[in-house]
């Protein structure tokens, strides 16, 4: 399913960009940078100061992008 639909239309992948890792609107910069800047505790502020080509929605859907990533998922026990 294409990001687009899951609400993430500023995460993108490209194999020519940052390895195709995921990034944000195309630009070198990835979801886990950001991601690593909101676990150090950084603000929002911070992160778009540091970052000014970045907007606040880049952050949210990096954040969203994570935890669609992390959903748990539902697996059969297979009994020994």
């Amino acid at each position: 399913m294409a990001m687009e639909q899951k609400g993430l239309d500023r995460i993108t992948f490209n194999p020519m960009v940052m390895g195709g890792r995921a990034c944000i609107r195309g630009m070198r910069i990835t979801v886990g940078t950001v991601l690593g800047l909101v676990a150090a505790n950084r603000s929002r502020t911070e992160i778009l100061a540091l970052y000014p080509y970045l907007e606040d929605e880049d952050i949210t859907q990096s954040l969203r992008y994570a935890k669609w990533m992390a959903d748990d998922k539902d697996l059969p026990i297979q009994r020994a």
